[in-house]
């Protein structure tokens, strides 16, 4: 176990687009924080995709975790896991994040497709898109 505090990130892939949230570091950001004190990693993820972007998905697999250097010497181990939107896209970005955006799966390629994405998040997101689903789930 890990002694490095924990963010409980979500892969949100919809219509072949990924859910993306600009940070104050001029960085996209996957929605998710930190669990609150005893709160369940799913129940936290639910919690934070809400408050973040205002909306409620449904917390699937978890995807491989990865140590992130936030700032130089700083690290934070990510939990990542997949989620599926429940209802509406219609993104209301809160006062954590700059900016909201549904990018497309193709624009991020091989590369970032021009966004500032550290590398555990696009590898989190292609570890989604990689996942085994029935054909009603596919995301692309």
């Amino acid at each position: 176990m890990s002694n490095h505090p924990i963010s409980i990130k979500g892969v949100l892939v919809h219509d072949g687009h990924v859910l993306l949230l600009l940070n104050e570091r001029g960085e996209w950001d996957l929605p998710g924080g930190r669990p609150d004190p005893g709160e369940d990693h799913r129940a936290a993820l639910r919690r934070e995709v809400r408050e973040e972007a205002g909306l409620d998905v449904e917390v699937g697999a978890a995807l491989e975790g990865h140590l992130f250097e936030v700032l130089p010497g700083r690290f934070v181990r990510i939990e990542a896991f997949i989620c599926k939107l429940i209802g509406t896209r219609e993104v209301t970005t809160s006062h954590e994040h700059e900016e909201a955006r549904w990018v497309s799966l193709v624009a991020l390629g091989e590369t970032t497709g021009g966004y500032r994405l550290p590398a555990g998040y696009l590898g989190a997101i292609r570890q989604a898109i990689d996942q085994p689903r029935s054909p009603s789930d596919r995301v692309v």
